[in-house]
């Protein structure tokens, strides 16, 4: 099931683009040197940041930088939201479902399916290993032996996501122990 597109900006790298990914960069720099409270399963694993932060960042392709900076933007900006069951809004708070695909609607016009394992089951490139992961990829997880999570990845091993009731929308590390235990793949929409 590939993603309806509601709208649709085009995506030409110009000086205010390039601009916007030197932003991007520093932005996600000093992401990394601010760390989110860590999901409460992992708060006694945790010892180190992701082994991931020290890889190049990566966009999903030349043309889709600018959107995936959109993406990106728009997925941080949203972090301290209250996380509510079937919440699609800012209002209202999000599920993770809801997130993604208000991040998605808003940043590039795309309509994704409502739930975690429907957006899994679209016809775009399945990708693998963390290590792959670009800018604007969603990243699945098994949790009970089927998809049921699913978050934004943002680059340099961190990922923003609306976890559980009674929190809020946050960025964690993709490779902290209890998310790499649950990663079953990424999708890459932005391709």
């Amino acid at each position: 099931m590939r993603p309806h597109r509601v709208a649709r900006h085009a995506a030409s790298v110009s000086p205010a683009r390039a601009g916007s990914r030197v932003l991007l960069l520093i932005l996600l720099l000093l992401l990394a040197a601010c760390a989110s409270s860590p999901h409460r399963r992992e708060a006694t694993f945790r010892a180190s940041r992701s082994a991931l932060a020290d890889l190049p960042a990566r966009a999903p392709s030349a043309a889709m930088a600018g959107e995936a900076n959109d993406v990106l933007f728009r997925a941080i900006g949203l972090v301290g939201t209250p996380y509510r069951w079937g919440g699609n809004t800012p209002a209202g708070g999000f599920d993770c479902s809801g997130l993604v695909d208000y991040i998605y609607r808003g940043a590039t016009g795309l309509q994704l399916p409502r739930t975690s394992r429907e957006m899994a089951a679209m016809d775009v490139r399945k990708v693998h290993r963390m290590t792959q992961l670009a800018s604007g990829d969603l990243v699945f997880f098994d949790i009970g032996g089927r998809i049921s999570h699913v978050g934004v990845y943002v680059g340099k091993g961190r990922f923003v996501h609306a976890p559980d009731s009674g929190g809020t929308v946050r960025l964690d590390d993709i490779d902290g122990p209890y998310w790499r235990e649950h990663f079953a793949y990424g999708r890459r929409v932005l391709d």
